[in-house]
Order: C-alpha cells, then structure tokens, then sequence
C-alpha cells in the first residue's frame, strides 16, 4: 500500500508540479514542487562520482533491502509491532529504490515542512514511511516477543 501511494504521488508529481520549484501553501508551512533527488536522505552524497552512487545506492541499498526482507519473512522473535516497523521502512525503501532504477538514478521528492528559516529537506511518502518505521522501532517498548520482563 505504502509502495502504491508512494509511486502515485511521484508521479503526480512529475506530471502535475512545477519542475525545480516550490509553491508555498498554509502561510510557507507547506511547500509543494518537483525536485530529483541523485543522492541519500536530504542529498547527501549526491556530489559523488557515478561510480560511487551505483555501489552504494545500488548494490548496498540492494543488499541491505534484501536483508531486510529475509529477516522478516524468516523471523518468529517480532511482535506485529514491530514487524510492522520495519515494513514501513522496507516499503519505503523499496519504493524509493525502484524509483532510483526507472530515474536514471534519482529519487522524486516533491514536499517540504517548516517555518521561516526552520525547514526540513524535500522528502516524498517513501521517505515519510521510513522515517515513521525508525521512529516507532526507536520507541517501541517491547519489540520482540521474547524480552518481556519476568
């Protein structure tokens, strides 16, 4: 689902929005527009050789996704809690990995929050899933089955 709503608005985005530009909305606390993203989170590394994004934002996104992936289907430790944690990170991953493979490379961000000065970088649904799933796994109680105090 997250996959599903993150692509659709990426692709709004790339049909409906002004290309390189913000429009502002709630007195500048929203700002909307086309952006491409070629690096990681808030661009970082987007100034690096093509070589170097590839083994990265490739092959070791690729690799760690997988991983991911593994690790939940195989694991029987996991509340739904924090399963579903870490879906929400492997859905947002995933969706901005597939993103990176049909755009030559750059992920489409197309939101941004603040006010004034105080602004966050340009982030997308993907990023928003992700950022939930590490925050929810970052706060969660009990996270594995196991580990419940005696």
């Amino acid at each position: 689902m997250i996959i599903g709503i993150d692509q659709g608005t990426k692709w709004y985005a790339s049909e409906y929005l002004p290309k390189f530009e913000m429009t502002s909305y709630w007195s500048d606390i929203l700002r909307i527009g086309y952006a491409e993203n070629t690096g990681a989170f808030l661009g970082l590394g987007s100034g690096m050789s093509d070589s170097a994004k590839f083994w990265i934002f490739v092959c070791a996104v690729g690799l760690i996704l997988s991983s991911l992936l593994i690790y939940i289907l195989r694991t029987k430790t996991q509340t739904a809690y924090g399963l579903s944690s870490l879906m929400l990170i492997f859905s947002g991953g995933i969706s901005n990995f597939f993103d990176r493979a049909v755009n030559n490379g750059a992920v489409i961000d197309f939101l941004n929050i603040g006010i004034g000065s105080l602004r966050t970088g340009i982030f997308n649904v993907a990023d928003m899933a992700i950022m939930l799933g590490v925050f929810l796994l970052l706060f969660a109680k009990d996270i594995k089955a196991g580990s419940k105090e005696e």
